[in-house]
């Protein structure tokens, strides 16, 4: 997991002292400790902290995106974020990135392809997620990361430790987020668009909620830059729709007759709008 040349980055969620490594555990002072699942990943998410059994995405929806995302089609929101990221820490040292809401670990894995591309500085990569298949997925798939079974409410970080905090159509903890980032640390944060997938919503819902307001930035961070990023896909059959769906909330919203209108596609063109914000830890300036 973690690239002995980086310090120690990880907290007990127990009491929020530091993890030291032990073989194949990480424990803190107060005796607490917490093995390496066999796939390499660690779980941090005390079951006091857990609201379900199994919180989070299911199995069924972290393949569906997995299997959905290799396709191609949000290679271009993983591209933007990628660009935001490498524009955002120094080439000349190693810098610590987080994705809370990693899922499985899609954006971090396209990020590392392009640091490689561009020769760029080493990154020290961790994904937390609250789904443990989520978590397993981003295991198997990437090594070169620190994999945590985690909730942004209280993510198991020390404080100061990330230069920059990825949330990408995940639910935002602002506080963590400043916690977590160092002085002037960049924040990315992806949300849907008023229009994302739209042609979709029209056909599985009645009728289309108005668009949400725009969010305030938030406290303790100041904006530094906002994409809108638009394109169009062309879904070519069923089991690529039945993907999409299944990745996303709208599976657990929908009525049956929404469904199983759905169901009946065999070909789907969309539209994807999401909005990119970057914004800074602070008083607004980056300081490398």
């Amino acid at each position: 997991m973690s690239d002995l040349s980086f310090p120690n980055l990880l907290a007990c969620p127990m009491d929020g002292s530091p993890l030291t490594r032990v073989q194949g555990s990480w424990r803190c002072p107060a005796g607490h400790s917490f093995d390496i699942a066999r796939q390499g990943y660690i779980n941090l998410l005390p079951v006091q902290n857990k609201r379900s059994k199994d919180p989070g995405d299911s199995k069924e929806m972290v393949l569906a995106r997995q299997e959905f995302l290799s396709t191609g089609y949000y290679k271009p929101i993983a591209d933007a974020v990628s660009d935001l990221v490498n524009a955002s820490v120094p080439a000349d040292r190693p810098s610590s990135i987080l994705d809370a809401g990693c899922g499985e670990g899609y954006y971090l894995r396209e990020l590392t392809k392009s640091r490689l591309i561009n020769n760029g500085s080493r990154l020290h990569l961790t994904g937390v997620d609250i789904s443990k298949w989520a978590v397993m997925a981003a295991a198997r798939q990437e090594k070169n990361a620190d994999w945590i079974v985690g909730s942004n409410a209280n993510l198991p970080l020390l404080p100061a430790c990330q230069d920059v905090v990825l949330c990408l159509f995940g639910f935002p903890v602002y506080q963590e987020f400043n916690r977590v980032l160092t002085a002037n640390g960049v924040l990315v944060k992806v949300d849907a668009g008023p229009d994302h997938l739209i042609e979709l919503r029209e056909i599985i819902y009645p009728c289309i909620k108005p668009a949400n307001q725009p969010e305030n930035t938030p406290p303790g961070f100041t904006l530094l830059e906002q994409r809108s990023l638009r394109y169009r896909i062309r879904l070519n059959n069923q089991t690529q729709i039945s993907q999409l769906l299944t990745m996303t909330p709208h599976l657990y919203r929908i009525t049956a007759e929404g469904r199983a209108r759905a169901e009946a596609l065999t070909e789907l063109s969309l539209t994807i709008n999401v909005q990119i914000n970057k914004l800074v830890a602070g008083d607004g300036e980056i300081k490398f």
